[in-house]
């Protein structure tokens, strides 16, 4: 294939995808008027307060992505 087939995939591709971001987006219109959002459902809501964590949590945790805090990255 050549670079100008790969771009002309790739002009069809996006526009096909453009295609159905709007009928989506016009679906999603018909379906739910503007205003008429439903209230939030307080009972699955959950307060997170503004204190900090206790550091004790942290006993013995690594860092995601980072390994062991006592060893090194090879």
């Amino acid at each position: 294939m050549s670079l100008q087939d790969d771009l002309n995939a790739v002009r069809r591709n996006l526009d096909e995808l453009t295609r159905k971001v709007e009928q989506l987006e016009k679906k999603a219109a018909r379906q739910k008027p503007e205003g008429s959002a439903a209230p939030p459902d307080r009972s699955r809501m959950v307060t997170v307060p503004d204190t900090p964590y206790d550091n004790a949590l942290w006993t013995d945790t690594d860092d995601e992505g980072l390994g062991a805090r006592d060893r090194h990255a090879p």
